[in-house]
């Protein structure tokens, strides 16, 4: 069964050689176009393609929001973002709206084919240079939000939650560090808000996650 295919773009050079690479191919038939991002939102909802091949920069509607527009009327679409930019905002705007893949406009036509079959079997493409943009974001995310003793509690802080993981008192541990019970309280304090954990329970689960110290 042919995939039926929606092409969007407002360059009608670029439209035309689209369309003349994916006429030639056998599993694909082109049902409508569209120059602008509010008529093809209007021609998905009518002619229900299995596939938009979406340009990002379009006047009156851009591709991102288009394509959102499209999924909230027919989540069962699929939208290939075909764009100039590799720009991380527009890789992860356009993912986060919706879009199950994402290619540079300079790609080799067989790229774009791989691309199509790829989306059309329920997975995601993105460009090589994408790819990496994506997974250097997500490296960068997972090293800001992460939470460990090393890049957010201090010496005293690291101490004070070992001792609480291993089951002492405020009291007791006031006294083995030479500290008030007033200064415990509020080293406690502390760490529960920077790690976002409010009962000594889950601190107790972190101290032993981050080695210091373990069950018996």
């Amino acid at each position: 069964m042919k995939t039926k295919l929606l092409l969007v773009d407002d360059h009608k050079i670029m439209r035309e050689g689209l369309k003349a690479l994916l006429m030639s191919q056998k599993g694909i038939e082109i049902v409508g176009e569209a120059d602008d991002g509010m008529e093809a939102v209007k021609l998905a909802g009518k002619l229900k393609p299995g596939l938009v091949v979406m340009d990002l920069s379009l006047p009156n509607l851009n591709g991102i929001d288009a394509t959102r527009k499209i999924l909230e009327q027919d989540p069962g679409i699929k939208v290939l973002a075909l764009s100039m930019h590799s720009d991380k905002r527009f890789v992860s705007r356009a993912l986060r709206e919706g879009a199950s893949g994402y290619v540079l406009k300079d790609c080799a036509a067989s790229e774009l084919l791989d691309a199509i079959e790829t989306v059309m079997k329920g997975r995601v493409y993105l460009s090589p240079q994408i790819a990496n943009i994506v997974i250097n974001d997500y490296k960068r995310q997972l090293i800001e939000k992460e939470y460990s003793v090393d890049t957010v509690l201090s010496k005293r802080e690291r101490e004070v939650l070992q001792l609480f993981a291993e089951g002492k008192s405020t009291k007791d541990i006031a006294h083995l560090l030479n500290l008030s019970i007033k200064t415990i309280e509020t080293h406690r304090s502390q760490i529960m808000i920077k790690l976002e954990i409010n009962n000594i329970a889950g601190l107790t689960k972190f101290a032993i996650r981050e080695g210091l110290t373990h069950l018996e």
